[in-house]
């Protein structure tokens, strides 16, 4: 495990850089976002990716299930002087009624969607809380990636070790447990690699639930990698943009979609 997942204040900090250089302005070339827009995270955690759009006095709310994540969140924007337009709710969003929120015109999740049970059900279910010329921006790491099982946060060598988490199940937990990771975090992992999303199937629930693709990006090398490890993003080139194959190397998608 590195120091910045365990430092909630650098990791809060180096979310928040990743969203304001990458994020917005890749929003932003498709649906403008400027004060007042209303903005809404699933799974903001404890809100770091929320920084950028509350400091241009957008119109916030985080939508976090966990509880001491939330409670951070809090702490962090106590003080906030735009405090007033973020809005915090400690839930999970099917437990949420639409009508008690506005219609939102960005949605956002970043590095939340390959967490979520039963995909294409929650895509249909967003579509409630869509404006109707809103949008919807998808970050995530295809499941086959090198890092794909969130292994990084091993508390062992296998934080180093590549693609191991493609392997069948059984495999996978005998290795884990024989390198000491904890009960509770083997099941974490597990719970990681039954909800893992390819590039193939992400595509699939979205045409199922009648969105369209606005834009779309692979990257070769993830813009979080620049404040994880000093690495400058790079896209994937078109020429290895390979069906099922590029799953492997694809460090990350961006993609934001909108109702047909």
């Amino acid at each position: 495990m590195q120091e910045r997942h365990s430092n909630r204040t650098q990791y809060f900090n180096e979310q928040s850089i990743t969203t304001s250089r990458y994020v917005i302005p890749y929003i932003n070339s498709i649906r403008k976002i400027e004060p007042g827009t209303k903005v809404l995270e699933i799974g903001c955690g404890e809100g770091g990716n929320l920084l950028p759009f509350v400091d241009m006095g957008c119109s916030v709310v985080g939508i976090e299930l966990l509880r001491h994540q939330f409670e951070n969140a809090e702490k962090f924007y106590e003080h906030h002087p735009n405090k007033h337009l973020l809005t915090l709710i400690c839930s999970n969003i099917y437990h949420i009624d639409p009508n008690t929120l506005p219609s939102f015109d960005v949605i956002f999740m970043k590095d939340v969607i390959e967490h979520i049970p039963d995909q294409s059900r929650f895509l249909g279910f967003l579509r409630q809380f869509l404006s109707p010329s809103g949008v919807i921006f998808f970050g995530f790491p295809p499941w086959r990636m090198p890092f794909g099982g969130h292994q990084q946060v091993c508390n062992s060598i296998l934080s180093k070790v590549p693609y191991f988490h493609i392997l069948p199940v059984p495999i996978y937990k005998t290795i884990l447990k024989l390198f000491g990771e904890s009960e509770a975090a083997v099941a974490d992992f597990l719970d990681v690699k039954s909800t893992g999303l390819s590039i193939i199937r992400f595509h699939r629930i979205i045409d199922q639930n009648q969105y369209q693709v606005l834009r779309e990006t692979y990257w070769l090398i993830n813009p979080n990698y620049e404040t994880k490890f000093g690495l400058k993003p790079r896209i994937l080139p078109n020429w290895i943009k390979i069906p099922w194959l590029c799953d492997f190397y694809t460090t990350a998608i961006y993609c934001v979609i909108a109702k047909k």
